[in-house]
């Protein structure tokens, strides 16, 4: 006779439980011991910093912006860089990473498919779901990363990784410790309290960055903008504009926008050591936003008692598509001069009546964009008054 077993919780990775409560025990208990006995100085802190700055920025433009996302290519020197700094940052490969990341994209909020789902609450995104093995038919599972696969960098760094990471995590504060004369202090603090961190900060990007902030882009998922949290994560706060725009470069598309990360990307362009990087199309982005806006505002309107709100839907899906119409004829335009530049015929009658349409529209688009946000926070305002 047999029964049928009660389904069971996923097996508990206890290398990853225990990797946790390790470095964090230490940088909680540890750092602030030897602090208090030994002290720290300058050399201490910016050696953290440093090294929270290499790890993050491994993450973001290797694994993330570079690997996950083909948004840019980089040579070989730069690939080495990041895959050093991501075996320092303790965050698998970057094969085994960008595998996940492509999921989570693919699947976003899906409690079954996406590997770090926020909808499954704070604790399970930002770190329970490395805690079990809830995905295991899929760890060995690297189909959607063919193309890493061909990477000779990516592979050195997955077949090499366990090496890799104990070498950057007791060699580099090693050297460092050796070089300002405190082994200790620095295995302490550039060593594993840049280590939970380091962990962390992008750890928020997968929890924090799906509950707190704004959605200007998209309301289809859980992903935010948050340019507080950007300034933690290496300008990955920007995850609204991110989860729309997956293969752009850049997450702070505006030039005040915290986002180091873009900020290297284009030094590395600059100095030629990386090329092809991508950006998606400015009118594409207001077409996104002009959606998204129409879309809230239509809610809102469709959940309270007006005595005109089927006037008020009219008239805002009238300035809707006049705004969206405009900015279709200012994308074509744009376009006939980007093609008339490209063919060094600007001296010519046809490209002078595009330029003057471009610098038409250009204006025009600006006028549109006004009264419709006008009109739109007339809506606002008129809604909350009821």
């Amino acid at each position: 006779m047999s029964f049928d077993t009660p389904s069971k919780k996923p097996k508990i990775i206890w290398l990853n439980v225990l990797v946790f409560i390790i470095t964090s025990t230490v940088a909680l208990i540890g750092v602030p011991l030897y602090g208090y006995f030994y002290g720290y100085d300058w050399g201490h802190l910016i050696a953290t910093v440093l090294c929270i700055g290499y790890c993050g920025m491994s993450i973001t433009a290797g694994y993330h912006r570079l690997w996950s996302h083909k948004a840019y290519q980089a040579n070989a020197l730069v690939r080495v860089i990041y895959a050093i700094g991501g075996a320092f940052a303790v965050q698998n490969s970057a094969l085994h990473w960008a595998s996940d990341h492509r999921v989570h994209h693919g699947h976003v909020d899906d409690n079954d498919k996406d590997p770090y789902s926020a909808k499954k609450g704070f604790w399970y995104s930002h770190i329970g779901w490395m805690l079990r093995e809830y995905q295991a038919h899929r760890y060995q599972d690297y189909s959607n990363v063919k193309d890493l696969q061909r990477d000779p960098v990516v592979m050195w760094q997955h077949k090499h990784y366990l090496v890799l990471t104990l070498a950057a995590n007791f060699g580099i504060p090693l050297l460092i410790g050796v070089i300002h004369g405190d082994i200790w202090g620095m295995l302490l603090t550039a060593g594993f309290l840049r280590l939970v961190i380091s962990h962390h900060v992008t750890f928020f990007i997968n929890s924090l960055a799906h509950i707190w902030g704004s959605q200007p882009y998209n309301v289809k998922n859980t992903a935010r903008d948050n340019g507080f949290i950007a300034l933690f994560t290496f300008g990955e706060g920007y995850h609204n504009f991110h989860h729309h725009f997956q293969n752009d470069y850049r997450n702070g598309i505006k030039w005040w926008q915290f986002d180091p990360t873009k900020w290297l990307i284009r030094l590395l362009s600059v100095i030629g050591f990386a090329n092809n990087l991508k950006r998606s199309d400015d009118t594409k982005i207001e077409l996104a936003k002009a959606e998204t806006l129409m879309q809230k505002a239509s809610q809102q309107l469709a959940n309270i008692n007006l005595p005109d709100k089927d006037t008020l839907l009219e008239s805002l899906k009238a300035e809707y598509d006049s705004y969206t119409q405009q900015l279709m004829d200012f994308y074509d335009v744009k376009r006939q001069w980007v093609n008339a530049h490209k063919k060094q015929l600007l001296e010519s009658p046809e490209a002078q009546e595009i330029v003057h349409k471009y610098q038409e529209l250009c204006e025009h688009i600006q006028e549109q964009r006004e009264k419709w946000q006008a009109f739109h926070q007339q809506l606002k305002l008129k809604y909350q008054a009821v």
